[in-house]
């Protein structure tokens, strides 16, 4: 989960590490580091904390020259964070340096092997003993760093995306990538490294994405050269043009990438339905599904497998396509599925679905699902990603970056992307009749507008924030399609602000939750005037009995909940099964607003980190 960026060419490559490193402090901020090759010499600083601390430090006590150079900001694996657990890694001589993402699982065996023929650790890291196994594998054999690598790579278990420099080498950078993203730009003249292209989007739109088990020679002034680690077979690289722009980066005059991202989310919902849904025709049309539309309409049933807020979509989408299609589905945590013997017939789809394209776990189970035979389908954001790539086939969510940890665009694209699969099967299944059909087609078309509505709700969060800000617990409750949006919620609430949150089915509270509940306990009830909507009622009811403090999200014009609840958010109306992507919004709101208030670092709340990328 941490993050690269190397440079190699013609300008000075200082600004273009710090920069690129302050794109990727998603992928972790508990530590930076970054060394500049200067005529041959290192030049390393490195420190706990973010990458402004590091920017501070190394201005102070670095000269800052060179045009080649390497950065990394940390999400511990191995080791507290601190100054020296932190990247880069020099070997035992000071004539390599490493920046690592990924774990190294064989590390202790290695370290204690390499401890017998007299390296000395200054870290905990498996990252220092990587690069010491480097070193030894190049003085013992005489090798050039890049053989060297390759041997070192072939005996460690384990996931990981690097760079390695050498002082003999100073116009080369060494790249390897096994299960964690690695991307190369491609200038005039100049080479960028990066988990991924937001660090040079500005200076390339030429990319290589390097697939597992494969590494890059980048050499200046010379094309670059990348071979398969396990037999070193040359490989012919494919260079993509990237979609990104500048512009969907940077925070585009908000305080924060969440707050822009929950505001976004109109005009990405259309971005993801776009030259797919076209509802005055009745079409719903995805390339990946009507290219393997039989697979899908004779599925045994659909596995989704997922984690966080993307298991969370995952959810909602069950009760869409068991609804719509009949076809029966299981949710499945991605980070449980691949370790409990799972059944997987040949007849099943599994639907893996992740904004990185990039998760570990989840990709672990595409790769078991595909060794038993089942038809893989991918829903991600991020174009060339390893998911992607893994599957048979897929759909993009086109939400663009989501720069914010805390997950939000991505999961009412997810939902679209799911609806829109859901509503293409019922059609092809006929379990739908033609009316009901074009009626969701028509509603889905309108959700852009009606979530710009619902994010007309904000001054009321703020001063419902404002009241609840200090809570230590919060319950949320749902029904139907909203109780997997009352888990979102509550996991919202717990990533960005650090309240204790609990989302529960509203029927479930009585056994078990109800007894949390007094005069001092906030709880959200998700309450559209839906099919559930008397027995939510009487769920209320219950809670007022014992003194709960209510914030209802109801539909717009309700008067039997409102006259119930303490705080009211409304929202526009809609059909139930497409009410999850306007109930999200509030919450999403009022949890922003209640980390604001508490000072949290809304982007970057602790211990997180965006893209998931070891187990």
């Amino acid at each position: 989960m941490c993050g690269i960026v190397g440079y190699i060419g013609y300008r000075e490559a200082y600004p273009v590490i710090i920069k690129g490193l302050k794109r990727l402090e998603y992928r972790g901020y508990d530590s930076a580091g970054l060394v500049l090759s200067e005529d041959g010499i290192f030049n390393l600083s490195k420190t706990k904390g973010k990458v402004s601390d590091l920017e501070a430090k190394a201005e102070k006590e670095l000269s800052l020259k060179g045009t080649m150079g390497m950065g990394h900001t940390r999400w511990a694996t191995h080791g507290v964070p601190n100054d020296v657990n932190s990247h880069p890694h020099f070997s035992n001589s000071g004539e390599l340096v490493i920046i690592h993402n990924g774990i190294i699982e064989n590390y202790e065996p290695l370290k204690k092997e390499l401890i017998n023929r007299g390296y000395v650790f200054h870290s905990d890291t498996d990252t220092e003993v990587l690069v010491n196994l480097i070193e030894e594998v190049q003085k013992k054999d005489n090798l050039k760093l890049g053989k060297a690598v390759q041997v070192a790579l072939n005996q460690v278990i384990g996931a990981y995306a690097i760079a390695v420099m050498d002082t003999k080498s100073p116009n080369e950078i060494v790249v390897a990538r096994l299960g964690s993203p690695l991307a190369i730009g491609i200038g005039e003249g100049e080479y960028f490294i990066a988990s991924d292209a937001s660090p040079f989007i500005e200076y390339t739109t030429n990319a290589i994405y390097l697939e597992d088990e494969e590494m890059a020679i980048v050499r200046l002034n010379k094309p670059m050269k990348v071979r398969k680690i396990k037999d070193n077979a040359l490989v012919n690289p494919n260079i993509q043009q990237l979609q990104m722009n500048l512009e969907q980066i940077e925070k585009g005059g908000y305080d924060h990438f969440m707050l822009k991202e929950i505001y976004e989310q109109p005009s990405v919902i259309k971005d993801t339905y776009r030259g797919r849904l076209h509802a005055d025709k009745g079409i719903v049309q995805m390339a990946g599904v009507e290219d393997n539309l039989e697979k899908f309409t004779n599925a045994n049933r659909i596995l989704i497998i997922a984690c966080g807020t993307s298991w969370h979509a995952g959810l909602v989408a069950e009760y869409v396509i068991e609804e719509f299609a009949r076809i029966p589905v299981e949710v499945e945590y991605a980070s449980e599925f691949r370790y409990r013997n799972p059944i997987i017939y040949p007849d099943d789809v599994v639907i893996a679905v992740s904004q990185s394209g990039e998760t570990a776990d989840t990709l672990a189970a595409i790769k078991l699902a595909k060794e038993k035979g089942a038809f893989v389908f991918g829903v991600c954001n991020v174009v060339g990603s390893s998911i992607s790539r893994e599957t048979h086939a897929g759909a993009y969510t086109h939400a663009g970056p989501e720069i914010g940890v805390a997950s939000t665009k991505a999961f009412t694209t997810q939902i679209t992307v799911l609806t829109m699969i859901a509503l293409r099967l019922a059609k092809a299944k006929g379990t739908m009749n033609n009316s009901d059909y074009q009626r969701y087609l028509l509603e889905l078309e309108l959700i852009p507008e009606k979530v710009e509505e619902a994010l007309q709700t904000n001054e009321v969060a703020k001063t419902i924030a404002g009241i609840y800000k200090d809570a230590p617990n919060c319950l949320y409750l749902g029904r139907g399609y909203n109780f997997p949006v009352a888990l979102e919620g509550a996991l919202k609430l717990k990533e960005i602000s650090y309240i204790h949150a609990e989302g529960y089915p509203a029927a479930e509270m009585k056994h078990g939750p109800i007894a949390l509940i007094d005069e001092h306990m906030p709880i959200v009830v998700i309450a559209p005037k839906q099919n559930h909507y008397d027995k939510v009622v009487s769920n209320i009811q219950e809670i007022k009995a014992r003194s709960g403090k209510i914030i209802a999200v109801v539909t717009k014009g309700d008067t039997q909940v409102r006259a119930l609840a303490d705080h009211v958010i409304e929202i526009p109306d809609t059909s139930e099964a497409l009410t999850p992507l306007l109930t999200t919004i509030p919450l999403q709101l009022l949890s922003y607003h209640i980390a604001v208030m508490r000072e949290c670092n809304v982007d970057q709340p602790r211990n997180l980190a965006k893209s998931v990328t070891v187990e």
